[in-house]
């Protein structure tokens, strides 16, 4: 007599991040969608790192056990930046998006910048900003910033998501506050040229569709902020609209999605990402930053765009637990 179970998915959600919420929504988004042939386990990890799964904290190695394969639908530290990732190639546990490495990269902006740069992306000017003296700043510091950069400027803590922390300066006045702002988040900061224009983000996933990389259609990103398009605009207050397709002639479209496909190969990303750009209209196309992990809602980018070609969120779910199943 044989005994068959349906694979045992473990949806990995929350996380010690300021993305917290964001991930719980994905992680709901991806439980309530995943194809019938998969049995979903909700593992819920609190903001203080505890792991949870029927309702009961549990050691997470317990709880591992448990599953076949994991679904990560956490945002931002601990999710996305390598930490999780490797506890489960500890356990050895098949899961969904990039390894540890590729992750620790992605969620690097320096070392990513780095990397974009190498192959030939452009990305806004930078300085690094460290924190120092009895409230993390110092008379040193704002004069490096003034002396290096044109205002408007952007500060940005150098690993964070979801663009927290991150503070528009249009004058001398308002650096103090920003630096305080992105400190909250980290010790070092990214202090980077503001780039004004049309503000775009664009998805791909591995061999889907015929394709080794398919790319998505760029979406364009429109909010009635004049600055950019900050957390609050992005989950909480919604002020921002996303344009599906975009507004970009056909070149504007190629670069973009060109550009999406040659950072996640660079970064040696697994199974889907988006990444971030401006598109300035003298200078060009600039990338800001990757996602590793991108929102999975319906609400969010990444599917709205996937809906857009004729998918839906079933559709990517069961070709990527296929993909992690397999080893790819």
């Amino acid at each position: 007599m044989s005994f068959s179970h349906k694979i045992r998915v473990g949806v990995l959600r929350g996380g010690p991040s300021p993305e917290y919420e964001v991930s719980l929504n994905t992680g709901k988004t991806i439980l309530a969608n995943l194809p019938d042939e998969y049995e979903p386990i909700d593992i819920l990890i609190s903001k203080n790192g505890a792991w949870h799964t029927g309702g009961l904290r549990k050691d997470p190695y317990r709880i591992l056990k448990t599953i076949d394969v994991a679904v990560n639908a956490m945002h931002g530290t601990y999710g996305e930046d390598g930490t999780v990732q490797k506890m489960l190639e500890r356990f050895n546990i098949p899961y969904t998006g990039s390894d540890s490495m590729a992750s620790a990269l992605g969620m690097n902006k320096i070392m990513s910048k780095n990397v974009f740069e190498k192959y030939g992306l452009k990305t806004p000017h930078h300085i690094i900003i460290e924190k120092a003296g009895d409230d993390g700043i110092t008379k040193e510091m704002m004069k490096k910033i003034n002396e290096s950069l044109p205002f408007p400027i952007i500060i940005k803590p150098l690993n964070s998501g979801s663009s927290l922390g991150v503070s528009l300066a249009e004058k001398i006045g308002q650096i103090k506050s920003a630096l305080k702002k992105s400190f909250e988040h980290s010790s070092k900061l990214i202090v980077e040229e503001y780039i004004n224009g049309k503000e775009a983000t664009c998805g791909v996933i591995d061999n889907f569709r015929g394709e080794d990389i398919y790319t998505l259609l760029p979406v364009e990103i429109g909010t009635t902020s004049p600055s950019f398009l900050d957390y609050d605009s992005k989950y909480k207050n919604l002020k921002s609209g996303y344009i599906v397709p975009g507004n970009f002639t056909g070149e504007e479209k190629r670069q973009i999605q060109n550009a999406a496909a040659l950072i996640h190969g660079a970064l040696g990303l697994r199974h889907y990402s988006r990444s971030d750009f401006i598109l300035h209209p003298k200078r060009g196309l600039f990338v800001l930053e990757v996602n590793t992990l991108p929102e999975l809602t319906h609400r969010s980018s990444f599917i709205k765009s996937l809906e857009a070609v004729g998918g839906n969120i079933k559709e990517f779910l069961s070709h990527l637990l296929a993909k992690t199943l397999n080893g790819r």
